[in-house]
């Protein structure tokens, strides 16, 4: 057991100078975790942000009025007053996405009971500010004249006061979710690149024969390649979340560190083993980058970080447990936002050393049967 220990250590070593002496992947990892995370956190935009929006006034009432004035920046930039004919050709123009028309009689309808109505036209090509703008349209102008109408007649009190109180981010701060979820996705992409890289690296240069010629078994050259590219990552993953979230962008971390890190190890030990099967399979660096385009898109999109699972097809939630990032974005989440314990988190550690475990004898026997060929 010594000397296979042993041997692990020095190839594992070996991968480290290797790695050393690769300043594009240098590169690539300080850029990963640092400028990267930074630009994930700050550059997150508003899901409304400066929203251009026309009104067509034909009442000219108090209340209109009152609703053009209550549109403003940030969400959305100031009213342009148009007549009814300048609606269609600015919306054809792209120069407005949301048009609201106040028709005649408006405010004296409301004011004597009559069933009024108001049409708002949306720009849908824009999807994100279509879908979340009209409701934020819509909240704002009931709000509008439900106030103007309390002043003329009597006020109705609820009997129910509701009381909104936003949890682990009370200011719903958008780089504290950026930064933390930047860093995530790394771990798992810098992980798969970083093995498979490896590997491809070495029979490239020819270096794989050498090892085979060594006192060295498949077992222990694969470890060797899992832990030392694995705690490379591991290590950047720690840096980052100290000095780039914490320090530079201010981000509280509600959780431990530690066991955070411990849950990136057992997925670090199945994305790495899932970065050497995807380089047994790719014959050369170009072929692994597109191997690693299909691989890494569905699994970062698909595994909850970007969207909840619960508003994703049923199949593809029941496949996406298969994943190692799904249960490490579960995990990661819990741990680093609401302060979880291992009480809380001990299921995502089983799945993912059940997923590593079967990710690694995979990958092993596709690596011996890949080195086995080029004996």
């Amino acid at each position: 057991m010594a000397h296979h220990l042993k041997n692990i250590w020095r190839l594992g070593v070996k991968e480290l100078w290797s790695l050393w002496r690769d300043p594009v992947m240098l590169v690539l990892i300080v850029y990963t975790f640092t400028l990267s995370v930074y630009t994930a956190a700050s550059a997150m935009p508003e899901t409304l942000h400066h929203a251009p929006i026309a009104i067509v006034d034909e009442d000219q009432s108090p209340l209109s009025a009152r609703i053009a004035s209550a549109f403003y920046p940030p969400h959305f930039m100031p009213p342009q007053m148009m007549n009814f004919t300048q609606v269609d050709p600015a919306m054809d123009a792209g120069s407005i996405t949301f048009a609201l028309t106040i028709p005649p009689d408006f405010q004296r309808d409301m004011l004597a009971g009559k069933k009024v109505e108001l049409q708002l036209n949306v720009d849908a090509t824009r999807m994100t500010q279509a879908f979340s703008g009209s409701g934020y349209v819509q909240q704002i102008v009931s709000d509008e004249i439900n106030e103007f109408s309390q002043r003329h007649r009597a006020a109705s009190s609820s009997p129910v006061d509701l009381e909104v109180r936003a949890r682990f981010n009370p200011t719903l701060n958008k780089t504290w979710f950026g930064g933390v979820m930047q860093i995530i996705n790394n771990v798992t992409m810098l992980s798969i690149i970083l093995t498979g890289a490896a590997l491809l690296r070495e029979r490239e240069h020819g270096t794989i024969e050498h090892l085979l010629v060594m006192p060295v078994t498949p077992t222990e050259i694969m470890l060797a390649k899992v832990w030392s590219m694995g705690a490379v990552v591991l290590l950047a993953a720690w840096v980052s979340l100290n000095l780039v979230v914490r320090g530079w962008l201010q981000v509280p971390i509600e959780g431990s560190v530690a066991l955070f890190l411990s849950g990136s190890a057992l997925s670090l030990f199945a994305t790495t083993a899932m970065g050497i099967f995807m380089a047994t399979v790719a014959r050369s660096m170009p072929q692994f980058g597109l191997l690693l385009v299909l691989t890494l898109v569905p699994l970062q999109l698909l595994s909850g970080g970007a969207t909840p699972r619960e508003s994703m097809p049923q199949a593809v939630q029941d496949i996406m447990l298969l994943a190692p990032t799904t249960h490490f974005v579960s995990m990661a989440q819990s741990i680093l936002y609401r302060g979880a314990g291992l009480s809380v988190v001990w299921p995502q550690f089983l799945a993912l050393l059940a997923i590593g475990s079967v990710l690694f004898a995979l990958s092993l026997a596709r690596f011996r049967k890949t080195i086995g060929r080029m004996a």
